[in-house]
């Protein structure tokens, strides 16, 4: 991200309810972890948010709150994954209260998916959507936020938002709303230049 798009960024914060809904999204978030459950992270078979899971990680270490580092649950593992990189949608047969599945994809999850997504929110999980905005899963979500579409109707740019960056917004929030603003945090607008060089380094070693 350069520096043009983050002063952007920060105009459109400014002038928008963006900043109010990803604090809210990141709140509902930071709410329903719980030492005694998990956080399990898992896309659509086409979209994998390992960034977002690297961020996250991140985001637990630096505020204080371990149950925000969350699982990744993966559609297809390649052979000789390492153990926290080969969690497959099999675990979400298991999740169930005190569990946090937050399903994360640009395009509609596909039937397989969702079904697994109905069968932990009967199971007592905790169910958040970040994405495109597709209906059945956002009726399945506690909570869901909606990325605004990178493109309009006509093709043009819409935003300089996009799903990519939200998830950041997110992640910095959830991070912010934990033990770091406790102890008097920084201002979510300051930490701009934070997510700056975040989305322009590569992932921690562990993902």
């Amino acid at each position: 991200m350069d520096a043009v798009r983050v002063a952007l960024l920060r105009d459109v914060l400014a002038g928008t309810e963006w900043l109010q809904a990803t604090r809210r999204f990141a709140g509902a978030l930071r709410s329903s972890v719980t030492p005694h459950g998990g956080l399990l992270l898992v896309g659509g078979e086409a979209y994998e948010p390992w960034h977002l899971a690297a961020h996250l990680d991140d985001e637990a270490a630096w505020s204080g709150v371990p149950e925000l580092a969350p699982t990744l649950v993966r559609h297809r593992v390649p052979a000789g994954s390492p153990a926290h990189l080969a969690v497959s949608t099999e675990r979400l047969a298991s999740a169930g209260r005190g569990d946090t599945l937050l399903v994360v994809s640009p395009w509609a999850p596909g039937a397989g998916l969702l079904e697994r997504v109905g069968d932990a929110r009967r199971g007592g999980a905790t169910v958040l959507a970040l994405g495109g905005g597709d209906a059945e899963l956002h009726a399945l979500a506690h909570e869901a936020l909606a990325a605004p579409p990178s493109v309009d109707a006509g093709g043009a740019d819409a935003s300089p938002l996009d799903l990519e960056t939200v998830q950041h917004l997110v992640s910095a929030a959830a991070g912010e709303n934990g033990a770091a603003a406790a102890r008097g945090g920084r201002r979510f607008r300051d930490r701009l230049s934070r997510l700056a060089d975040a989305l322009t380094s590569p992932p921690p070693p562990r993902w």
